[in-house]
């Protein structure tokens, strides 16, 4: 037996073990493993190839995930297509593993060392596009199973939002547990209205153990893929959920739903009850306050020549007090001084982090550059040997002089531990940047407007 036959007999038997291959199926799918080796391809495409290949069909794919769900619930059909996305190789669970990963400051931060740093916000969107093929955007399900883009052994699964056709899937390099997408069926733009809200909310009802939220639909503030219409979501809990709420508010029309200022270095309102109709009133409420909300002494525009400004980031999680609505109040104005973004990372800060700060990040889960890893190990030996930062490194002596100071005051018991602390400062200081108000007085001044009263 040659070796290529000898890969192929592996491959079959994994298939019959974990990707559901029928033994019907078994001599023709050799035949097409034999032709797919014989085609050239090579690296990642070629694996692509091959679990494609080997994977069961979409139709069947869809069909598995409808009978678990009928038959277990929706937890025991998320868990099946998670893991047949890793066993089919599509979620690359074994590179995202090796990713660096830790908690500071209340803050899970990690290196992502499988995806490039778009540090230009317009080259962001520009890695995102289609620039030909019958798929109109990336995320689009016309991609399933298409081989130029890498999509061969992409799985996607239909559902329903109010009665609307979406479907899900899960991300090849998530940032989170089950980190996933639930996509338009409709290619029509992100937006963000009392239907986005009822639309959470529903997909909360159908998998009341995932979250789910939605980037604001505004360039240079995280979603990058702003001509389709999608929201993300999955199985962990963010430290935005666990944060309590600081300051009551009670609105004047449902005074019996929970509203309250999130203790957050973000501006984060919650709102939540058990009726799902009262969350989507109140939270529409705020949403609709905010886009049409102008303090200039704060440097808050709603829209100019430039465009609209403000936009609200909303996330969702179900608890045994029923629905719970976080609305992050966003807004991306420049300015001459912050020509990135008035309420974006500051310059000090682009060192380690000046790419969009998305839903994720503004949840409190921060995703560094992969170069971090090898640039801040060079800062931690400049500090271990007590040596100055070489010219190359200046961008660093923020990082150098606060991970010193850490370090000498003893409560790390190495350079990197007290550099993970200095890193999650540092995001902290990040999020503090994207509140939109600073001062709980002004929050409270804008919320009195849209109807609410601060609890004595």
């Amino acid at each position: 037996m040659d070796n290529l036959t000898q890969i192929c007999e592996k491959l079959i038997a994994y298939a019959k073990e974990n990707l559901g291959l029928d033994e019907c199926d078994v001599q023709y799918k050799k035949n097409r493993l034999l032709e797919i080796y014989e085609s050239g391809l090579e690296g990642a495409e070629l694996d692509d190839a091959v679990y494609g290949e080997l994977s069961l069909l979409p139709s069947e794919v869809d069909k598995k995930f409808a009978a678990v769900l009928k038959a277990e619930g929706s937890a025991a059909a998320t868990e099946w297509l998670y893991n047949y996305c890793v066993k089919n190789n599509y979620v690359k669970k074994a590179v995202l593993d090796k990713n660096p990963r830790f908690e500071a400051c209340g803050l899970i931060v990690t290196i992502n060392k499988a995806k490039p740093e778009f540090r230009d916000p317009k080259k962001a969107v520009a890695g995102n596009a289609v620039s030909s093929g019958f798929a109109k955007c990336v995320i689009c399900r016309e991609n399933e199973g298409f081989g130029l883009r890498n999509k061969r052994n992409l799985r996607t699964v239909s559902l329903k939002l109010n009665g609307h056709d979406w479907f899900w899937q899960f991300s090849p390099y998530g940032y989170f547990y089950q980190h996933g997408i639930a996509v338009n069926c409709e290619h029509t733009p992100m937006h963000i209205d009392r239907e986005t809200l009822d639309n959470l909310i529903d997909f909360s009802d159908k998998f009341p153990h995932y979250f789910v939220g939605c980037n604001a639909p505004l360039p240079g503030i995280g979603g990058s893929v702003l001509a389709h219409d999608h929201y993300q979501g999955g199985g962990e809990v963010l430290p935005l959920h666990k944060a309590p709420i600081k300051i009551a508010v009670k609105d004047k029309k449902l005074p019996y739903v929970r509203v309250g200022i999130l203790d957050w270095p973000g501006t984060v309102i919650r709102v939540s009850s058990d009726k799902r109709n009262e969350v989507v009133e109140v939270s529409d409420r705020i949403r609709t306050a905010w886009v049409g909300y102008e303090n200039k002494k704060l440097g808050i525009i709603p829209e100019d020549e430039n465009g609209v400004h403000n936009a609200i980031s909303p996330t969702v999680i179900k608890t045994a007090g029923g629905y719970e609505m976080n609305i992050i109040l966003r807004s991306n104005i420049a300015s001459e001084k912050y020509p990135d973004g008035v309420f974006h990372a500051h310059p000090e800060f682009h060192m380690i982090k000046k790419e969009s700060i998305g839903l994720i990040e503004a949840q409190g889960l921060f995703i560094l550059p992969g170069r971090l890893e090898e640039e801040l190990a060079h800062v931690e030996k400049c500090i271990e040997e007590k040596q100055p930062l070489p010219a190359e490194y200046s961008q660093f002596k923020l990082v150098y002089d606060e991970t010193s100071k850490l370090y000498k005051s003893g409560k790390f018991e190495n350079v990197h531990a007290a550099m993970q602390e200095e890193l999650g400062s540092i995001c902290y200081r990040i999020l503090e940047n994207t509140a939109v108000f600073k001062d709980d007085a002004d929050l409270i001044k804008f919320l009195q407007s849209a109807g609410f009263d601060c609890e004595k």
